[in-house]
């Protein structure tokens, strides 16, 4: 549903009780992850796509029943149709679990405010029951930055502490997830199904070497959504002038800059200055830390002087196989600007475990998901 925040938290405001259509489980290729939503109002407006296109009309008409009738919340499953070309179906081949539901924002004032959050661009979990006893289906709470929880439509006590953990513990994470609760004992006599929808904070891309390829790929960076910054020890070359799409541009050694620095699970660090006086330390500190990617760019020979030195620095064998260099994915590139394409693809297939080959030459769902982790 945080697809189509700004909407919803406009309804909320107004009062205005919608229809809400989310995309709770996919099987195969589809278009649009998990979490993904439609939602009507009562004068007929849309908002939002859960599958660009092909099962659209259908669950419009779904929402708009679903708000005439006032109807509980139901599940509803789109699948392929090939016997007919112009039947409700997904014609990338995929089946989407679609949960349909009437929201009154004055029976759930919990969702404007996290609504709000998102749209100002703070943090935020809304827990949203997807399966389990009919009564709780559709029920939601929201946890807020810093674990504050807002509690919703659960039915209290346990129930209501075991989902907001979960979604404390996605929030912190920083993903959107499927999670089961209850059912063993721990207070929630039944299990639920519960997805959590998480706005988090952009990741970083921390980009070390004030050089040209610095300046493409902070562009690149920042178009995927990244929180940029570029760190250089020298002040003529680290300007904000030669970086416009940076967030930041620091003057430091990298090494000491990243010692000091948050990062967590979802950084890019990219060492752009194949200068071992800067990259050795910096690499040997990065590659001990918790985050998502490390890549240094050299040619091979650099390549190969750059492990030597690692080695030397007593940086483990574990440690370097998480390093890739030299950075990004065979594309032929040239350009600055390519080369950013280059490291970018290669960040986008290692954070979603892709090949980095071809469509055409794989096989399998070109969508995958993991059992719990949807983004």
């Amino acid at each position: 549903m945080l697809n189509i925040a700004d909407t919803l938290h406009l309804w909320c405001r107004e009062a205005r009780p919608f229809a809400l259509a989310t995309v709770v489980d996919v099987t195969g290729s589809a278009p649009l992850p998990v979490g993904t939503s439609v939602a009507v109002d009562a004068d007929g407006n849309a908002v939002g796509s859960i599958s660009g296109g092909c099962v659209e009309g259908a669950v419009y008409e779904l929402c708009r029943q679903m708000l005439r009738d006032r109807e509980a919340p139901r599940r509803t499953w789109f699948g392929y149709s090939d016997d007919d070309a112009f039947a409700v179906g997904l014609t990338c081949g995929g089946e989407l679990d679609v949960l349909v539901q009437r929201i009154d924002p004055a029976v759930n004032p919990h969702l404007a405010a996290a609504l709000a959050d998102v749209v100002e661009g703070r943090p935020v979990a809304v827990a949203q029951v997807v399966a389990g006893p009919g009564d709780l289906v559709g029920s939601t709470l929201s946890v807020l930055a810093g674990g504050s929880v807002t509690y919703g439509s659960l039915d209290g006590g346990p129930t209501e502490n075991l989902v907001a953990e979960e979604a404390r513990s996605l929030l912190r994470a920083g993903r959107t997830a499927r999670v089961t609760v209850g059912g063993n004992g721990d207070g929630c006599p039944e299990p639920l199904t519960v997805l959590v929808h998480v706005h988090a904070s952009r990741p970083r891309m921390l980009i070390f070497g004030a050089v040209d390829f610095a300046a493409a790929l902070s562009q690149a960076g920042r178009f995927l959504g990244y929180r940029v910054t570029v760190c250089d020890a020298r002040p003529v070359f680290a300007t904000p002038a030669r970086f416009p799409h940076a967030d930041e541009v620091v003057v430091d050694w990298p090494h000491r800059y990243l010692s000091q620095t948050a990062v967590d699970s979802r950084t890019a660090v990219c060492v752009l200055t194949h200068d071992a006086k800067f990259d050795i330390p910096l690499l040997r500190l990065a590659l001990g830390l918790p985050v998502g990617y490390v890549g240094a760019m050299g040619s091979r020979r650099t390549h190969e002087e750059r492990l030597r030195l690692l080695n030397e620095a007593d940086v483990s064998e574990e440690h370097l196989a998480g390093l890739h260099s030299p950075i990004g994915l065979d594309l032929g590139a040239r350009t600055p600007e390519e080369t950013a394409v280059s490291i970018t693809a290669e960040i986008i297939a290692h954070t979603n475990r892709g090949t980095g080959l071809p469509l055409s030459r794989a096989t399998g769902p070109i969508h995958r998901l993991t059992e719990t982790a949807i983004s």
